[in-house]
């Protein structure tokens, strides 16, 4: 396998139509393996090639022979200090923050956790008691690999709808709840992104006079270790191991084929003057906790992509209520949201985002001193000012809820207007002052930042909670397995 130096921008794998460079960025890492895989499910790779080249902590090299539909992994060397914030450990194979396609399922054993706990504890009981040393069983057979993809598509003539806020009608859903049972969807294409674009779905859309879909997150996800233990898997999706990878499990395939897919399906929404919105997780990662396992940033950087307790540097804060929050505001990890944010748009074709628990890109520690950094930069970014920026204006931390606060240029979900209009609709009474603000805008809201009644996105129901059908429908819930 030849080997040339290669560059350090742009970071992941990148085919250019002759060969294929790596770049990974770790600061705090002493060595980085870059290792090639024929199968997904293969433990043993077909070449181990050490990266010798490092330019401003990114690791990296140009491989002249590696082609589309290869698939590799990363084991990166540095100190296992947990108590410093470090998590490295090389007999776990790590999935690329950068990759843009990822092969095969993550199997859950106990290989994927980085850690083992010595002197009378276990790492679920995880009450500081006992020694946390590093676990030397290999991980590769057991993760997902990346995938070299070839980025070209014709999307011939192809471009932004560039619909109106105030022409706007959004329909969130789900790409496989939205076609599975679909009776008009051909069989083959229900539960996939092609079902989604298919005629039957398309002609209903426009049948409600929906000019956008907000998909429930589509970036590469896998279910939870206790999900799995309980023999169900994550249906919603809010558990990201890859922001730049389309979920394979809404593809034909995963050597690439969720790239194409994804990218056809955005094309005959378009034809049809449907926008595509993405439902982003940016706020935490399928890492969980410091109990959870050892997948991408957490061996790769875990002190440069995590918020960490400055108490004890071994805990992560945690604002979204799943183990940990990615933390934004760290320069690299700004620089991975925006380079994701980009890639959908630019490779893509998206036309926008609902931010997940928004507020979280913008915690600095326990705090949020201002929302402007982060979301200010996606505003003056050339390639993100034109298209469609949705904050949920909440997070699960202290002073998490900023309904109003973001800066201009973005919408947020007024759940204000929500609960209005639930009360209102059921008869509650004392309601017609608090209903004719939110309908007429609720200006009480944004006029504050001289933002426009545009600055709401007005909605009954979401994911969170009933779908409009059933709300309607029935009076308590029903969740039955």
């Amino acid at each position: 396998m030849r080997v040339w130096p290669g560059r350090p921008l742009p970071l992941g794998a990148r085919w250019d139509g002759n060969g294929t460079n790596f770049a990974l960025y770790s600061r705090h890492a002493t060595a980085v393996e870059l290792c090639l895989f024929d199968s997904p499910r293969d433990a043993v790779p077909s070449e181990t090639l050490r990266l010798e080249e490092r330019t401003s902590w990114v690791w990296h090299a140009y491989l002249p022979d590696v082609r589309p539909n290869q698939l590799y992994g990363y084991r990166v060397e540095g100190p296992y200090a947990p108590g410093e914030g470090h998590r490295f450990n090389s007999a776990k194979l790590i999935v690329d923050p950068y990759a843009r396609a990822l092969a095969g399922p993550l199997v859950w054993d106990e290989a994927l956790f980085g850690y083992r706990i010595v002197a009378g504890n276990n790492r679920e009981e995880g009450d500081g008691n006992g020694a946390e040393v590093p676990d030397d069983r290999d991980s590769a057979g057991f993760m997902p690999k990346g995938v070299i993809v070839d980025d070209s598509f014709p999307w011939g003539d192809d471009r932004p709808l560039r619909t109106p806020w105030s022409h706007t009608v959004i329909y969130e859903c789900h790409v496989k709840g939205m076609t599975q049972l679909h009776p008009d969807v051909p069989e083959a294409l229900r539960g996939t992104y092609l079902g989604l674009a298919s005629e039957p779905v398309v002609d209903h859309l426009r049948s409600l006079g929906v000019t956008a879909v907000e998909l429930l997150p589509v970036h590469h996800r896998v279910s939870e270790h206790g999900v799995v233990q309980r023999g169900a898997s994550n249906y919603w999706g809010y558990n990201t191991l890859g922001f730049f990878a389309p979920d394979a499990r809404f593809a034909r395939g995963d050597r690439g084929e969720q790239v194409v897919d994804f990218k056809t399906m955005v094309k005959s929404l378009h034809r049809a003057g449907i926008e595509v919105i993405l439902d982003v997780v940016y706020n935490h990662t399928a890492e969980g906790s410091h109990q959870g396992p050892t997948l991408s940033w957490k061996g790769v950087d875990n002190a440069s992509y995590y918020h960490l307790s400055s108490d004890d540097p071994a805990h992560y804060l945690d604002f979204s209520g799943c183990g940990n929050t990615f933390d934004a505001q760290r320069p690299r990890g700004m620089q991975l949201v925006l380079d994701s944010l980009r890639y959908w748009v630019g490779e893509m074709h998206v036309d926008g985002f609902r931010f997940d628990l928004a507020p979280a890109l913008a915690r600095e520690g326990q705090s949020i001193r201002s929302l402007d950094r982060i979301f200010e930069i996606m505003r003056q970014d050339p390639v993100l000012a034109e298209v469609k920026m949705i904050a949920e204006p909440w997070d699960l931390g202290e002073g998490g809820y900023r309904l109003g606060g973001f800066p201009d240029g973005f919408a947020e979900w007024n759940d204000r207007y929500r609960d209005s209009v639930r009360r209102f609709w059921k008869g509650d009474a004392g309601q017609v002052g608090e209903f004719a603000s939110r309908v007429s805008g609720s200006a009480d809201v944004f006029r504050h930042s001289d933002r426009t009644p545009f600055s709401g996105v007005n909605f009954v129901a979401a994911h969170d909670g009933f779908c409009l059908a059933d709300l309607v429908s029935y009076d308590r819930k029903h969740n039955e397995e």
